[in-house]
């Protein structure tokens, strides 16, 4: 049995890439994960992967995954999952919102006047999304006086990087998890966001091969496995003491020192504060 054993996540966005690595990770502890996603059919998309595809590696580690197709733009998609999973379940421990969209757009070197307005989906997928999927899983956790929710951001916070609507998702991201943490730290469920670095992605690969100047500009020591962060979330889910980081804003890289967590290849991921720049928010 893992630590996580009866504990019940949902990751949104987890057909390949982070979200994957962070499903997979929460199976090997012994989760049961609902993982969600657009892509169903393989080969439907411009990359690999698929829920099943996720679901059958969360079983293969010794987990319970469950395919649930998920259409962030569609608030009812959002609300048929978590009655399912209320259903199913009866309990929510571990909420990720990792899902956002990425039109190959956002990393065009090009003004964001020169850009369709039909970009604006990031927001849309990284932020509205994300609040309804929280508006959720609080109903189900605050009455339960437990429960984690964990958001995906970035450096990107806090530091230009690719595309305007790309930073103003990443800092509305943050100060959602903190104020979100306000209201639901006297109910016991912590809400937090996790700057993740350059991550060794599917599409971030792509993007090295295709994308002009990217290579150029990547420390490839600070690059990470998609799962690197699925093991630092591992660890928070299972602090007892989580609720003292609620509301606050952490780079991925730091929080696996404290925890003494390393990537799958045994790596020390190093952190890019100095470089990249600092976290606003600390715990509430």
């Amino acid at each position: 049995m893992g630590a996580l054993t009866g504990k019940v996540a949902v990751v949104t966005g987890a057909s390949r890439g982070i979200g994957k690595g962070i499903a997979s990770v929460l199976g090997e502890e012994g989760a049961t994960v609902y993982v969600t996603g657009r892509t169903v059919d393989a080969g439907a998309g411009p990359l690999p992967g698929t829920i099943g595809e996720t679901v059958a590696e969360v079983n293969r580690r010794g987990g319970k995954g469950i395919a649930v197709a998920l259409d962030l733009n569609d608030d009812a998609s959002i609300a048929a999952l978590f009655a399912q999973l209320k259903a199913e379940q009866g309990r929510l421990d571990i909420l990720v919102n990792n899902a956002m969209a990425i039109p190959p757009e956002m990393t065009q070197r090009i003004g964001f006047w020169e850009k369709p307005l039909s970009n604006w989906e990031i927001f849309d997928t990284g932020v509205r999304a994300a609040f309804v999927a929280a508006w959720y899983a609080a109903q189900i956790m605050a009455p339960q006086k437990s429960g984690l929710i964990v958001a995906l951001s970035g450096y990107v916070g806090v530091t230009y990087t690719y595309d305007t609507i790309f930073g103003l998702t990443k800092t509305a991201t943050d100060r959602m998890a903190r104020d979100m943490a306000v209201e639901l730290k006297p109910h016991g469920v912590a809400s937090l966001s996790l700057w993740q670095g350059f991550t060794y992605t599917e599409r971030a690969q792509e993007n090295l091969r295709t994308v002009p100047g990217m290579a150029a500009q990547l420390n490839s020591a600070a690059g990470s496995s998609p799962e690197f962060p699925g093991r630092v979330i591992a660890a928070l889910a299972k602090d007892e003491d989580v609720l003292a980081r609620t509301g606050g804003t952490f780079i991925n890289a730091e929080l696996a020192a404290d925890y003494g967590v390393t990537d799958i290849d045994g790596r020390t991921i190093p952190s890019l504060r100095a470089e990249r720049g600092s976290p606003l928010w600390a715990p509430v």
